[in-house]
């Protein structure tokens, strides 16, 4: 799997105002295999939702967060990278909020869940 990060503008700099800073969890505990089963189960509904609610307009998920107690708005690339990078880094990426972003264009995971699930009962029957 490739890393979808945007590249580092600091990268190699010896000035990086990043780089005296440190973190106790910079080598995260590997993940479980029951947590690696989760975030593949994730992925895989990812692309579902993503096929079919993105031609209805909506761009993303959107997330709160339980640090900021804010919603994220992920577009669907934005989340499949972050979910490809915890399965093989064990973190996401740290990411910048969404610039203005229109609230009505992105759903909760429920929401995109229930639709699915919606969409596909009404297929078998």
């Amino acid at each position: 799997m490739r890393d979808d990060a945007p590249l580092d503008p600091f990268a190699g700099d010896p000035s990086d105002p990043a780089a005296d800073l440190t973190d106790a969890d910079d080598d995260p505990a590997p993940l479980t295999p029951d947590e690696r089963e989760d975030i593949l189960a994730d992925l895989e509904d990812l692309e579902v939702f993503q096929a079919l609610l993105e031609t209805r307009g909506v761009r993303g998920l959107v997330v709160d967060c339980q640090d900021c107690e804010e919603p994220h708005y992920f577009a669907w690339d934005l989340l499949r990278g972050n979910l490809r990078r915890l399965l093989d880094q064990g973190q996401p990426h740290v990411h910048e909020p969404a610039y203005s972003p229109d609230p009505a264009e992105y759903v909760s995971w429920d929401y995109a869940r229930g639709f699915a699930d919606g969409v596909l009962t009404a297929d078998e029957e």
